[in-house]
């Protein structure tokens, strides 16, 4: 073993260059998945701390003690408490000091006449409380709202809204109210809780635009005397608080607003760059399996020689491991620095985009370290096994041999193991999509699906190299066909080489497909289901945004121009135990604007105790028109409904549908999501929105879109998550390129009596480069197109798996645009990556090389 470690040593200290490649591509791939994991850590303790500070002070929590939460939602819905308790609680022993603590949905429009916030996380409005122990939010300037109009906002939305102390403003309830900014505060030492927005008021604006009525609370903070514990005070007035009501302690409130942010962000966020660092890895896989592979095929002679002196298979196996093995854990170490130095980077970078990152010290945890380390080395040493194994069964007699060079080929056995792979894949997916929906038997398939396309590489790149190389012999000549024929010597390697971008390309390729599919799907619901003229909504998604004034749809309802206005509003209540979103609206209005498809029954029967459903919630709840159903609603009342209507489609019009006027007992802060508009026969669409959006701007100017405009505007979001796809892919895709160039330049390597006799029969500086080029263009293309096959193809998968498992219908799209650029990126990228090689052979000494064994 000691000569196999001093060998191997040796070895590598006379070839570096060899394992430069291996090195960047492990040290990629690690430093990636170590930077995400530390930011995690750094992330969570850093809310962590953030929420201890600005909650230090309360001791207890009162509130309802039932949430309703629908599905989708990891946050219930619950009902108001009544602000009479903070007397009763006040009288507890032990109780120093209690709160109405009122929160409900505002969004401040800025300096620049736009929203702040809305794009994910909430934008809230509540009551300033006095009590500075109790308050989560500390007055850094300026002073607490004392009278109705004004308002104290945390400092991160004053500065993204360019506001300040002293201006006037406009703060959607949804109803539009007029404030006036006389504090900023900060939360927990930030300047906020990440993008959250708040904007406290009095007490008295509070109870009249956040709630359905005064005396109503969203909880009660209380605050224990000295000597006092949390868990002692929420013994102490759990006896004294109503059935339906409960105390918990601060600490556990404190708990669960880090698990909302954890399951809401963090752990969504941490797991989608941990994906692509498997990507990342997977990619480098390939690079350092090629890698190896072509080194133990240089050492041949050498291998063979060292057999012929005694060594054992044991001994060559061990010595190509123990090479694996120092560029593992020098390329892992050196990624763990790597990755420590990105998550200070995202540390300093996230404040600059707007997004506060907690301040605090880096978190570096033991799993953080050691696990990037172990992955590093497991897929280093993985990826070297099957080299190192050849390089043990190399027979003695191959020191005789002339040449070293790689000439491995595509076996039938190959073929037949592939294309059953291949078959199965097409057999799984199809099952899993469209026989028997499944997205496991449908995920399971894709993967077998890259087997098939791994395994069958080296059988298809013979054909794929000889097709794509045709318009080279006519284009670039004899420099053209050589390139063809360099390509084509080895199919095995040429296949591992293009594999690692093959990968990289078919995921850019498969988030492409599935986002174009998205917005066909968005542009496919709004053309089907609605059938209005222009739609009024507030661009929001996820909890941000405080929707529309349910005044809107009426005051555009009265313009001589408009035909019908309907606004959709939201509400929360279980339906037979279950939490179920519905929608409130005007049913005889929503059916003129809105294609529901075939309705049983009819929605003009509506009234208080009524309600409609769609086909798919009639099956699962086992309903049909004329049976009752059980609805409890978020204040505890339990009310009978008799269902009038089924109807088809729920894309828009939501899966419930109930009135206003059965709504409105139990409604607390109102608004709509969409207000819905058709016009007049005759009634131009320009004219018309000129019309809607004059009334709009009465009440917070919300956005006034066509049907298009909306339908683009409802997709928004994919490009965004596209943009952040692609930046990380771009890791993958260096890897693979990586790996292109570092094969070449081992390729290089072996063929340098080659390259100088062909130099010496009259081939020019510049052909050598341009045929090193057109071959690395030529691996690059094979890659390219394999993964946009795959890519496609699993594109297709995901689309059709969201579709069996969704209440939506799914279209699937494939933009052609898009595509085009991933495959002339693709090839760009491989010429690029076929740059330094090509310089280095073009430099080679003619004669030297001529003379190299």
């Amino acid at each position: 073993m000691n000569a196999s470690v001093r060998l191997s040593t040796s070895s590598l200290r006379a070839h570096k260059r060899r394992f430069a490649g291996t090195f960047l591509a492990v040290f990629l791939g690690v430093a990636f998945l170590a930077g995400t994991l530390v930011m995690g850590d750094t992330l969570r303790a850093g809310f962590d701390t953030m929420f201890g500070n600005a909650t230090s002070g309360t001791d207890a929590v009162v509130r309802s003690a039932e949430a309703i939460t629908t599905p989708g939602e990891s946050q219930g819905v619950r009902e108001p408490v009544d602000t009479d308790l903070v007397r009763t609680v006040e009288q507890v022993p032990g109780v120093a000091a209690a709160a109405p603590d009122i929160q409900g949905a505002g969004q401040l429009i800025g300096a620049d006449g736009k929203p702040i916030g809305g794009q994910g996380p909430p934008t809230v409005a509540g009551n300033w409380i006095d009590d500075p122990e109790l308050n989560p939010y500390r007055l850094a300037e300026g002073r607490a709202p004392k009278k109705s109009g004004e308002v104290v906002v945390n400092r991160g939305t004053a500065d993204r809204g360019d506001l300040k102390i002293g201006d006037t403003t406009i703060l959607r309830t949804p109803d539009p109210v007029e404030v006036t900014i006389v504090g900023l505060a900060t939360f927990g030492g930030e300047d906020g809780m990440a993008q959250v927005t708040f904007t406290g008021m009095t007490l008295s604006d509070a109870e009249k635009y956040l709630t359905a009525g005064p005396g109503e609370a969203s909880s009660i903070q209380v605050r224990a005397g000295p000597g006092v514990g949390q868990q002692e005070l929420v013994d102490r007035l759990t006896p004294v608080l109503p059935r339906g009501v409960e105390a918990i302690t601060g600490q556990e409130s404190t708990e669960e607003n880090t698990d909302m942010i954890s399951s809401q962000f963090l752990d969504i966020f941490t797991t989608f760059l941990l994906v692509f660092s498997g990507v990342a890895l997977l990619v480098a896989t390939f690079s350092i399996h090629n890698t190896f592979a072509i080194v133990v095929a240089q050492r041949t002679r050498e291998n063979a020689l060292l057999r012929a002196l005694g060594a054992s298979r044991r001994q060559v196996t061990a010595s190509t491991l123990t090479e694996a093995s120092v560029v593992a854990v020098t390329a892992s170490a050196a990624g763990l620095a790597g990755g420590i130095g990105i998550a200070a980077g995202l540390q300093a970078l996230f404040p600059a985009i707007g997004f506060p990152f907690p301040e605090g010290d880096l978190v570096i945890s033991v799993l953080s370290m050691v696990l990037p380390l172990a992955v590093g080395v497991i897929v280093c040493l993985g990826s070297a096994l099957l080299p190192a194994v050849r390089a043990g069964r190399t027979a003695p007699l191959a020191a005789l041999r002339e040449t070293a060079v790689d000439q491995s080929g595509a076996s039938r056995a190959r073929a037949v193991i592939g294309g059953g792979l291949a078959a199965l894949a097409v057999a799984m997916t199809l099952t899993g999509v469209l026989v028997s929906p499944s997205l496991w038997l449908a995920g399971a398939g894709a993967v077998t699906a890259l087997a098939a396309f791994v395994v069958l590489g080296p059988v298809a790149s013979t054909t794929a190299v000889r097709v794509i190389g045709v318009p080279l012999d006519r284009l670039r000549g004899v420099t053209g066909s050589l390139a063809r024929r360099n390509a084509l010597r080895s199919p095995r390697r040429t296949a591992a080489t293009a594999s690692a971008l093959m990968i990289g390309v078919s995921v850019v390729c498969l988030f492409t497909v599935f986002g174009a599919s998205l917005k066909a799907t968005m542009d496919q619901t709004v053309s089907r289901s609605f059938a209005g003229d222009v739609a009024v909504s507030t661009p929001a998604f996820g909890a941000g945004g405080s929707g529309l004034s349910p005044r809107l749809a009426g005051a555009v309802q009265q313009l001589p121009e408009v035909d019908t206005a309907v606004g959709l509003g939201r509400g929360v209540a279980e339906v037979e135990g279950k939490g179920r979103a519905l929608t409130v609206t005007d049913p005889l209005a929503l059916e003129r604007t809105f294609d529901l498809g075939k309705v049983r029954g009819s929605l003009s029967d509506l009234g208080t105790d009524d309600i409609a459903i769609t086909e798919k919630e009639a099956e699962k709840q086992g309903l049909t028109t004329g049976d009752k159903a059980r609805l409890t609603f978020t204040d505890g009342a339990k009310d009978t409904f008799t269902v009038r209507a089924v109807y088809g489609q729920s894309e828009l019009a939501g899966d419930y549908v109930i009135t206003r006027a059965a709504w409105a007992p139990h409604r607390t802060q109102d608004s709509d999501t969409l207000v819905a508009v058709s016009f007049k026969d005759g009634v131009s669409t320009g004219a018309g929105k000129a019309a809607v959006e004059k009334v709009a701007a009465r009440y917070g100017d919300p956005e006034v879109q066509t049907r298009d405009e909306y339908a683009q505007s409802s997709a928004g979001g994919i490009d965004m998550m596209l943009t952040l796809v692609y930046a990380l892919l771009a890791l993958a895709v260096l890897i693979a390129l990586l790996g292109i160039a570092n094969t070449l330049t081992l390729a290089i390597h072996e063929r340098t009596r080659e390259l100088g006799l062909l130099r010496a029969v009259g081939q020019t500086r510049s052909q050598l480069r341009a045929m090193v080029r057109w071959e690395s263009v030529l691996v690059a293309a094979f890659g390219t197109a394999g993964g946009l096959a795959l890519g496609a193809f699993l594109g297709w998968v995901l689309v059709k798996a969201s579709d069996g498992a969704s209440d939506s219908a799914f279209a699937f799209a494939m933009p052609p645009l898009q595509l085009a650029v991933v495959a002339l990126v693709g090839v760009a990228a491989g010429a690029l990556a076929g740059l330094r090689p090509a310089r280095r052979a073009a430099r080679l000494d003619v004669l030297r090389a001529i003379a190299t064994e």
